[in-house]
């Protein structure tokens, strides 16, 4: 994830002459430019960027740490689930809202909105065990998507204070939430009980 933000910055950014061959074959004299030459500055100028590049990508990750771990976990959810929905069945979109209950919230609604579509492939079978085999399949997906971004995070040296305790708290809401879902596909005479009585 990190290598292809890196790079796309690094494309984004137009070359310096001293990094273009064919704008430095000749010095102003006349002189032919050697060939190594060429390259050694192209690769100068190509790690100078590259180093920019990261160190942009470590600063910014910091302020997104709970962009990053929404990302990771849908992006492990969408391949879960793409044996049986199809390629992307949950779509990355990012909110202005990156509190750790914002997150969960999307995290939570994106994955299991898809579980009349799951049980809708496995008629036949045990309801109960349809549900409990969505809700095992998502969240083996969220907890991968949460370990990804984790590490990254610690990678960078910025998992640590307020943005460990949020990642850590949206970590906890998500789980929850997939246990109210699944408890309520179990149980949905309680369900309704509890709605009748609000």
């Amino acid at each position: 994830m990190l290598n292809t933000l890196a790079s796309t910055q690094l494309y984004q950014r137009p070359l310096t002459p001293a990094a273009d061959p064919a704008a430095t074959a000749v010095r102003s004299g006349g002189e032919q430019v050697d060939a190594a030459e060429n390259r050694g500055s192209a690769r100068d100028q190509l790690n100078v960027q590259i180093l920019e590049a990261s160190a942009k990508v470590s600063l910014k990750a910091g302020d997104q740490s709970q962009a990053l771990l929404f990302r990771g976990a849908i992006e492990r959810i969408n391949e879960l689930l793409s044996p049986t929905l199809g390629p992307d069945a949950i779509q990355a979109k990012m909110s202005e809202d990156n509190s750790p209950e914002a997150t969960a919230e999307r995290i939570l609604s994106l994955s299991t909105g898809f579980y009349d579509a799951y049980a809708a492939q496995r008629p036949d079978d045990n309801p109960e065990e349809v549900a409990k085999d969505f809700v095992n399949l998502i969240r083996g997906g969220f907890e991968k998507g949460f370990s990804e971004a984790q590490e990254i995070l610690q990678g960078l040296k910025v998992f640590n204070g307020d943005i460990e305790t949020g990642v850590m708290k949206t970590f906890e809401l998500v789980n929850k939430g997939y246990d109210d879902f699944l408890a309520s596909k179990l149980n949905p005479e309680q369900k309704t009980a509890s709605a009748e009585t609000a």
